[in-house]
């Protein structure tokens, strides 16, 4: 049991040594990757169902004992990043694809790894879980419309059959890993060593795909999608942090709610993508999975040098 902890361990201290050479063979050998591209909706799950497992109700505690915080956190993370993504694709004059993909990265909920990055940035991590909980629940119903509302114009909204794919690939699973936890503590306690690791390596995977399937795509607005990914993580970071201590925040919550408005949830946005927009939609999605990673980490390592 100790050498898989230890296993565990290692690979989660690596994910950023991992995430880029995943990321790197994917996109320069994508043929290897591009048959699992029917699987990514179901990884998805996986990871999701992973996060369920890894909650308790404890961790909505917040919501009644610290309201506000968690209503600043849940706010500033779907008008911030959706409103950026809206303004960073008119001012770059992005293609019609292109600009909805950004927007739609910035309408999805933050994730497991904005916890991450909290703990190690010496951040709150009780409301840092607690927002990203909330963030993805609340997922189906804010998500769709705010959508809607930015990328209306660039291009077709099916807002029915967004909700309707949130729904089954975000809520679900990870409802159904909250019922189990709560049903079966103790053999979902042993098994909580090993679930980071698991959701970790699930996760490269899904990255991976994504370069890949979108390695045609990237080759060709490369230069131009970073920039502009670069530009909507940034602004979400700083924004995030900067309105969060403007409204009187305290540093280890402004920190928290940073990471839940700069880190997203790239994958579903990549999964929507292809599924209801044109492909070069996912690229946004693709080069978010790698680059959000890489900025809250260094953002991360700044921080925890601090008090």
């Amino acid at each position: 049991m100790k050498v898989f902890e230890k296993i565990s361990k290692w690979i989660t201290q690596y994910f950023t040594v991992w995430l880029l050479l995943c990321s790197t063979l994917a996109f320069f050998f994508p043929d290897a990757l591009k048959a699992d591209g029917g699987w990514i909706t179901n990884m998805l799950c996986v990871i999701m169902l992973g996060m369920g497992l890894t909650m308790k109700l404890d961790d909505f505690k917040l919501v009644l004992s610290r309201p506000r915080d968690v209503i600043v956190g849940v706010f500033l993370r779907y008008t911030i990043m959706p409103f950026v993504g809206f303004c960073v694709a008119h001012i770059m004059q992005l293609p019609p694809a292109l600009g909805a993909g950004l927007i739609l990265v910035g309408c999805c909920p933050s994730g497991t790894a904005s916890n991450v990055i909290c703990f190690l940035a010496k951040g709150d991590v009780a409301l840092s879980v607690t927002v990203s909980s909330c963030n993805i629940l609340l997922a189906p119903i804010l998500l769709p419309p705010a959508f809607l509302l930015f990328a209306g114009q660039y291009v077709q909204v099916d807002a029915l059959a967004i909700f309707l794919d949130t729904i089954k690939i975000v809520l679900l699973p990870v409802m159904a890993g909250l019922v189990l936890r709560t049903l079966y503590p103790g053999l979902v306690e042993r098994l909580l060593v090993f679930i980071p690791s698991i959701t970790i390596m699930v996760m490269l995977w899904v990255i991976a795909i994504v370069v890949a399937v979108s390695a045609a795509k990237l080759a060709t607005v490369a230069m131009m999608a970073l920039f502009a990914v670069a530009m909507h993580n940034g602004m979400g970071l700083l924004l995030g942090y900067g309105i969060s201590k403007a409204i009187g925040m305290e540093e280890n919550k402004a920190r928290a709610i940073c990471f839940e408005v700069g880190i997203e949830m790239s994958g579903l946005a990549v999964v929507l993508a292809l599924a209801h927009l044109d492909p070069l939609a996912a690229v946004p999605g693709a080069i978010f999975s790698v680059w959000h990673n890489l900025t809250g980490g260094m953002v991360a390592g700044y921080w925890a040098k601090r008090p």
